[in-house]
């Protein structure tokens, strides 16, 4: 699923991304090896912000970034990611890794014009269908259904109710 995702955000050197859902932080990882490599000069990389709601993810997640050498090009923030990263925005790409009931505003509201975001929509217990939104350079909001996808519920104001 990483790969998948990766492949459809249409990663380039130089992308200020924003992912929702650290985890272990190996996602994150990913993503900054296309959008920060370490053979490019510091200034043309880009850099990950990812957003946790969970303390105990967001640390886990911290700890692995900075062992595996990737704390200059990957900011771990403990937040309600559903509301995006306001402080950083607008993203190039948008990552969402947890199910939403449906796109949350402030993170299209936070993707620049001619962005990318990727998020699953759907119930809990229901089908999930990952979501390309792209953002035109009018504004104009696409999307495409990418497939069927079965993801953890996206938590926090714009998250799943239970």
């Amino acid at each position: 699923m990483v790969s998948i995702m990766n492949e459809a955000l249409q990663l380039e050197v130089s992308h200020k991304v924003l992912e929702v859902g650290a985890g272990s932080g190996w996602h994150a990882a990913t993503i900054a090896e296309v959008v920060a490599p370490s053979d490019t000069p510091r200034s043309e990389w880009g850099h990950v912000y990812t957003v946790e709601i969970i303390q105990g993810l967001a640390e886990f997640a911290r700890r692995n970034i900075m062992k595996a050498g990737y704390g200059d090009r990957v900011a771990i923030i403990c937040a309600d990611g559903s509301m995006g990263y306001s402080e950083r925005a607008p993203y190039d790409r948008i990552l969402v890794t947890a199910a939403a009931p449906d796109v949350p505003k402030p993170l299209i509201e936070q993707l620049k014009p001619n962005g990318i975001m990727l998020i699953p929509v759907g119930s809990v217990h229901l089908f999930q269908s990952l979501m390309k939104i792209t953002k035109g350079s009018d504004e104009k909001i696409k999307r495409d259904n990418l497939g069927g996808v079965a993801f953890v519920p996206l938590t926090g104001r714009y998250g799943q109710r239970f």
